[in-house]
């Protein structure tokens, strides 16, 4: 998870592959989100044109009313990318970011509860299966037996997305990132307890609403709720660890920063530059600026 916020906001849009070609996955976004949340909810012939109409309205509104706030957050980085920045600008951006994207959820709140209270109990199987699959893969890439393999692969990940900035690293910064990570109060056994938890949390939601036969209100407060935990576990240990980890994260990108050359900075700036433009060519093309139709008076 933490790998996720490294260097502000490079990816502010959960769905973009990598952060490259944003103009290209973004124009595919109401396909790739509907392949990846049919893959764990198993939609029926009936509720796939519904699940489809309800993307493709987020995205229209998205793209009109969002993506030169993502813009103008990463003009913000290009100007802080070229000088120094200390933990706290990299702490309150990546915030910010969080944010933004905790606001673009809200639309989607009433179309997916719709859909949500349309779901069978072999669909909330399914779900859970998906979500074991899914605990396979992470463990295997995150939960090595040996603590020296788990945090190579970790200094990797790390590694290989700063380079997507600032280009080839050189000894002594991926010394910095091995080292601090080494000094890292994240703990990845932690956070799959907690991944695994919030899994169980939501599939104990998803058949109590079953069950109940919940109305629209119930299934969006449900929905809301499940976003939060999200962003902030119900179970203080894991909130006070998270935060250590999360200061941790901001100080080593600070610090990381402060070794980089003026040509690495130049390139982090240029990449910035990149997908600003790809995201204000996109806002550009917006043809609807209406929130999707389930939020509109009288809907749901």
């Amino acid at each position: 998870m933490l790998r996720k916020r490294i260097w502000m906001v490079g990816c502010v849009l959960p769905w973009l592959v990598g952060c490259s070609s944003v103009r290209l996955t973004y124009g595919q976004g109401p396909t790739l989100a509907y392949w990846w949340l049919d893959s764990h909810a198993d939609f029926s012939s009936e509720q796939s044109p519904r699940v489809k109409a309800a993307l493709a309205d987020w995205f229209s509104w998205h793209r009109a009313t969002q993506l030169n706030e993502y813009a103008a957050m990463l003009a913000t980085a290009q100007r802080l990318a070229v000088d120094k920045v200390t933990p706290a600008e990299v702490c309150r951006i990546s915030h910010a970011a969080e944010l933004r994207l905790a606001r673009a959820f809200e639309p989607a709140v009433a179309p997916a509860a719709e859909i949500l209270r349309t779901l069978g109990p072999a669909q909330v199987r399914h779900l859970e299966q998906r979500f074991n699959k899914g605990n396979d893969e992470w463990q295997r890439d995150h939960l090595q037996s040996a603590a020296s393999e788990r945090h190579e692969a970790a200094a990797k990940r790390w590694v290989d997305r700063a380079e997507s900035f600032y280009g080839t690293l050189d000894d002594a910064q991926r010394q910095l990132v091995s080292a601090d990570l080494a000094a890292s109060p994240y703990d990845a056994k932690a956070w799959f307890d907690e991944r695994r938890a919030r899994q169980q949390d939501n599939l104990r939601t998803l058949r109590q609403l079953l069950a109940e036969h919940a109305d629209q209100a119930s299934a969006e407060a449900a929905l809301r709720a499940m976003a939060v935990h999200l962003v902030q576990s119900p179970r203080a240990e894991y909130r006070a660890l998270k935060e250590r980890a999360d200061e941790a994260q901001c100080a080593l990108i600070a610090r990381l920063h402060a070794t980089t050359t003026p040509a690495q900075r130049q390139r982090a700036a240029r990449q910035f530059k990149t997908w600003e433009d790809d995201l204000r060519s996109l806002a550009a093309t917006a043809t609807s600026v209406k929130a999707p139709a389930a939020l509109s008076p009288g809907g749901g």
